[in-house]
């Protein structure tokens, strides 16, 4: 018992980083989900994520926080990061706005399709690394962590396809699910310092908050609100009980 228990994490990392991938090649298969008003379940996944992100994420902040104050750092620094990774990923949010103001198409291969894919493969292999790289590193924390990105990956996926239609089915997705591969193999080869994960987790946790709601709050999604409600409600008794 005691050679097979270590083998638990890794078998769970394996498995996750596996789902993650798989998330992103089926997206054209659940196109169904992918209506208006939004689909019950894809409000329900963006409850899920939301309540990980306040009540999980954001706690850590302050943990890194400390960390940083007490290694002589400035613990402040934790916030700027995450309000840099809102702000990023909010800017790459009106470039494909502005891009599409101009008349270019969704179709299109330009730089905007580029610049977006490119900044979410970076978000991925970020996502990807940091499963191996948690602050609380428990076998409790990574499904928690597991389920509440999957289920983000659903949301996004819903996104990135109608902001690039069959562009994304075609290039996107392996992209995507490439890069989680990558960083979990990052995870596993290359350990930074630990002031350097807690930048990337910081910056991170910013571009999860802007990422998340921008997915249930504009009008044109027509969102279900009581499925979202129970997401949040239900996921975040969860974590209060269990975290």
């Amino acid at each position: 018992m005691s050679d097979t228990a270590p083998l638990l994490p890794t078998i769970l990392t394996l498995l996750s980083v596996a789902v993650f991938a798989i998330i992103h090649i089926t997206a054209p298969q659940l196109a169904v989900l992918d209506r208006v008003p939004r689909s019950r379940w894809l409000s329900l996944a963006g409850g899920v994520a939301v309540a990980y992100v306040f009540l999980h994420l954001l706690p850590d902040l302050a943990v890194h926080e400390e960390t940083l104050n007490e290694a002589d750092s400035r613990g402040e620094l934790v916030y700027i990061l995450a309000l840099a990774g809102l702000a990023t990923f909010y800017g790459l949010e009106r470039v494909i706005r502005r891009a599409r103001a101009r008349g270019e198409r969704p179709e299109a291969e330009g730089g905007s399709f580029w610049l977006h894919l490119g900044s979410f493969a970076a978000y991925n292999l970020l996502i990807g690394y940091l499963l191996l790289h948690r602050e609380e590193d428990t076998t409790r924390s990574l499904i928690l962590y597991a389920v509440a990105m999957g289920l983000h990956f659903v949301t996004n996926d819903f996104g990135l396809r109608e902001d690039h239609e069959g562009l994304y089915d075609r290039r996107g997705r392996w992209l995507l699910s490439g890069a989680v591969l990558l960083g979990a193999a990052l995870g596993w080869l290359v350990e930074l310092p630990e002031t350097m994960i807690i930048a990337l987790s910081s910056f991170l946790a910013g571009g999860i908050v802007l990422n998340v709601l921008k997915e249930e709050l504009p009008e044109d999604r027509d969102s279900s609100f009581l499925p979202f409600a129970l997401g949040v409600a239900g996921y975040g008794t969860l974590l209060v009980l269990i975290l």
